[in-house]
C-alpha cells in the first residue's frame, strides 16, 4: 500500500517529488517546482527583470510566467506597468517602484530573488538619463547589488556590436558596461543580441513608415536582425540550466543590407514607398537629429545616425549552444507589417525581393 500511494504521489499532477526538487550552486538554496503546466505552475524560482517595460523585456516576462515563475517587476511608468497584469496567477507578478539611481531600491528588487535579468538599455540619450549613467554605472550598480544580496545567477544584455572602440557612443557604453558587470558580479552571463525586430518595434515598423532614414550610407550598411522571440526564449531557458560565465552572439542568421530591407518592407506592404525617399547627406542627418532632440517624443538622434553607417560585427553566432534556431526574417516580416496594407491589397500574395547579402 505504501509502494502504492509513492507511485501515485510521483505521477499525480501538482504533486512535489525528489526530482522536482533543486539546489541552487551559489547560495544552496533549494528550489521546488510543482503544478499543473502554465500559469498556475510554480517553479520555485523568483526571477527580476530590470528592464522589463522595453521591447525584449515583456516577452520575457511573458515566458517566465508561462513557466511558473513569481517575476519581479521593477517598473518607472505606472502605465507601462500595467501589460503586465494579465501575464500570471494572483501573486505571479509582483510590480515594484525603483529607480536606477538608488542603490536602496535595487536591492530592495533583488532581495528575493535567485536570478537577476538587466535588459535596462536606451536608443537614445535624455536630459536625465544619458548612455554612460545607464549603460555603465546603472549596469555596474545592479551587478554589484546583485553580488551583495547573495543572488545566484546575473543575466546582463549588451548588444551584438558593443566595442570599446566604436564610434559610436552607444555602443562603446555598452561595451564598458560589460566591462563593469563583469568586475562586480564575474560569472554573470553576457548576451549580444544583434538588433530585433517583433510586431511593435523601432525596426520593422520605421522602415515601413520613416524610410528615408534608412537610406543614409546608400542602404548598403549590412544588418544581422534577430527576431525578439528567440532571443526572449534564450534569455528564458538560462533560468533552468547551470550558469555559464561567457558571453554568447545571438545574431540573426543572415546579413542583409538596408538596401534589401527596403525592398523587403515595400514587397510585404505593398508599397514602394521607398523608391521616392531622398537619399539624406550624413551631416545634413546628423543636423536634423540634434534638432530633433527637442521634440519631447523619441525621433531620431545624432548616434544612431553614426549607427547607420556601421555594419553588424561579423562574429559567429552561439545559437547551436543553446539550442535554438533562429529564424528568418522574411515570413515574420510579412505577419508583423501586413497592418500597413491597403484593403484591397491586405489578401495579395507577396513576392519576396532576391537577397543582396548573406
Amino acid at each position: 500500500m505504501l509502494l502504492l500511494r509513492v507511485q501515485r504521489s510521483l505521477v499525480s499532477p501538482g504533486k512535489r517529488a525528489y526530482h522536482d526538487m533543486i539546489t541552487l550552486p551559489s547560495t544552496h538554496k533549494p528550489v521546488v517546482s510543482h503544478g499543473p503546466p502554465g500559469y498556475s505552475a510554480v517553479s520555485g524560482h523568483i526571477v527580476t527583470v530590470f528592464g522589463c517595460t522595453g521591447f525584449l523585456g515583456r516577452y520575457l516576462v511573458s515566458k517566465l510566467a508561462k513557466m511558473g515563475t513569481q517575476v519581479i517587476i521593477p517598473y518607472r511608468d505606472e502605465d507601462e506597468a500595467r501589460t503586465f497584469k494579465p501575464m500570471g496567477d494572483l501573486g505571479q507578478i509582483v510590480r515594484m517602484e525603483w529607480d536606477i539611481r538608488s542603490d536602496e531600491q535595487v536591492a530592495e528588487c533583488v532581495r528575493h530573488s535567485d536570478v537577476v535579468y538587466n535588459l535596462v538599455g536606451r536608443d537614445y540619450e535624455t536630459k536625465n538619463f544619458d548612455f554612460q549613467s545607464v549603460h555603465v554605472a546603472g549596469a555596474e550598480r545592479i551587478a554589484s547589488v546583485a553580488a551583495r544580496c547573495g543572488v545566484s545567477q546575473l543575466v546582463h544584455v549588451s548588444h551584438l556590436n558593443a566595442s570599446l572602440a566604436s564610434p559610436s557612443k552607444f555602443y562603446e557604453t555598452k561595451a564598458l558596461g560589460e566591462e563593469r558587470v563583469k568586475a562586480a558580479f564575474p560569472t554573470a552571463t553576457i548576451i549580444r543580441p544583434g538588433t530585433m525586430y517583433g510586431f511593435e518595434d523601432r525596426f520593422l515598423n520605421s522602415i515601413a513608415t520613416s524610410p528615408w532614414w534608412w537610406k543614409l550610407n546608400h542602404s548598403k550598411t549590412q544588418i544581422r536582425p534577430v527576431h525578439v522571440l528567440d532571443v526572449a526564449q534564450t534569455l528564458a531557458d538560462l533560468m533552468t540550466t547551470p550558469q555559464v560565465s561567457r558571453t554568447f552572439n545571438l545574431p540573426g542568421p543572415s546579413t542583409l543590407t538596408y538596401e534589401y530591407l527596403l525592398d523587403l518592407v515595400s514587397a510585404v506592404t505593398v508599397r514602394s514607398f521607398h523608391s521616392y525617399a531622398p537619399e539624406i547627406p550624413r551631416g545634413i542627418a546628423t543636423a536634423i537629429a540634434k534638432v530633433a532632440q527637442s521634440a519631447w517624443w523619441p525621433i531620431i538622434s545624432p548616434d544612431e545616425v553614426t549607427r547607420r553607417y556601421l555594419n553588424d560585427s561579423d562574429v559567429p553566432g552561439d545559437w547551436n549552444e543553446l539550442g535554438i534556431t533562429p529564424s528568418e526574417i522574411e515570413p515574420l516580416a510579412l505577419k508583423y507589417l501586413r497592418r500597413y496594407r491597403s484593403t484591397d491589397s491586405y489578401t495579395s500574395p507577396v513576392a519576396f525581393p532576391a537577397r543582396t547579402a548573406s
